[in-house]
C-alpha cells in the first residue's frame, strides 16, 4: 500500500506544477459554463414548466459540471499511460513488483484531484457570488449536502475504474487514439455531460440510468441541487457502489489476462 501511496503523491505534486493551464481552463470553463445558463435562460423564458429541473438546479448543475471538470473528463486521460503503452515503456512498468492495474488506477486518481483542486475553488466562489438565477446555490439541505460529497466520490471512483479500464484494452491495440475517442464521445452524451439526463426522453434516461456512465457526473451533480428524491438517491448511490465493484474486479481480471499476452511496442 505504501508503495501505491507514493506514487499517488508524486502523481498528485506533478499535476500541481500545471498553474498557467490550470488559469487558462478557469477562464475557459467559467465563459463556458456562463453561456450554457444564458442558453438556458433562454429556453425557460418560454415555458418553464416545461422542464423536469428548475431553472436553479439547472445553473447549479453547469456551474458544478465546470468546477469539477478535471474530475469527469474522461477526454482527459493520463497521457504518461497511453504515451508508455505507444512507446513501450509499460515493459518497465511491468517489471516493477506492482500491480499494474492498481499503479494505473492510482495515477488517473492523483491526476484528476489534482487538476480539480486548482480549478474548481475559484469557479465555485464566482458563482457562488452571482445571482441566483445564473449562479450557483447552496445544496438542497445538510443531507444533500453530505450525500453530494459522498456520490461524488463515488463518481470520480466510477470514471477512473472506466478510464483505467479503456488504457488496460489499449494494450490490445496499436494506437490507443481510436479507442480513446469513441469512448470519450460516447460518455460525454451517456453521463449527462453534454444535457443533463432528466431533459432526455423518459424511456431513454430510464434506460441510461441503469448503465455506469450515468453513475458519474449525473448522480451527485443532481443530489446536490436537489432534483432527487430520497427513494433516488438511494437507489442511485448504490448503483454507484455496484458498477464501481463490478468495473475494478473486471478490469484486474481483465488486466491479468492482458498482460500475459502483451506485445510490447518500439524499440
Amino acid at each position: 500500500m505504501k508503495k501505491y501511496l507514493s506514487f499517488f503523491r508524486l502523481r498528485f505534486v506533478t499535476g500541481l506544477q500545471y498553474r498557467a493551464a490550470a488559469a487558462s481552463g478557469i477562464a475557459t470553463q467559467f465563459i463556458w459554463g456562463f453561456l450554457e445558463i444564458l442558453v438556458f435562460h433562454a429556453f425557460y423564458e418560454a415555458d418553464p414548466s416545461a422542464f423536469p429541473m428548475s431553472l436553479k438546479a439547472a445553473a447549479a448543475y453547469v456551474w458544478l459540471q465546470q468546477s469539477f471538470l478535471a474530475l469527469f473528463a474522461t477526454w482527459q486521460m493520463d497521457p504518461e499511460i497511453l504515451d508508455a503503452i505507444q512507446t513501450g515503456g509499460v515493459a518497465y512498468e511491468l517489471c516493477r513488483p506492482i500491480r499494474i492495474y492498481d499503479l494505473w488506477f492510482t495515477k488517473n486518481t492523483a491526476i484528476r484531484i489534482s487538476k480539480a483542486v486548482l480549478r474548481c475553488f475559484p469557479i465555485l466562489l464566482v458563482a457562488a457570488l452571482l445571482p441566483s438565477s445564473y449562479g450557483l446555490c447552496r445544496p438542497a439541505g445538510w443531507m444533500h449536502g453530505l450525500l453530494f460529497l459522498l456520490s461524488l466520490t463515488l463518481g470520480l471512483l466510477v470514471t477512473v475504474s472506466l478510464c483505467t479500464l479503456i488504457q488496460v484494452l489499449s494494450l490490445l491495440t496499436l494506437s490507443p487514439n481510436g479507442l480513446q475517442i469513441i469512448f470519450s464521445s460516447a460518455t460525454e452524451f451517456l453521463s449527462g455531460a453534454i444535457l443533463p439526463l432528466p431533459f432526455l426522453p423518459q424511456r431513454l434516461r430510464a434506460l441510461m440510468e441503469l448503465l455506469p456512465f450515468a453513475s458519474m457526473q449525473n448522480v451527485p451533480f443532481r443530489i446536490y441541487s436537489g432534483s432527487m428524491t430520497a427513494m433516488e438517491m438511494t437507489r442511485a448511490i448504490l448503483l454507484q457502489a455496484v458498477w464501481l465493484l463490478i468495473l475494478v474486479l473486471g478490469g484486474q481480471l481483465l488486466c491479468r489476462r492482458v498482460v500475459k499476452k502483451i506485445i510490447i511496442q518500439g524499440g
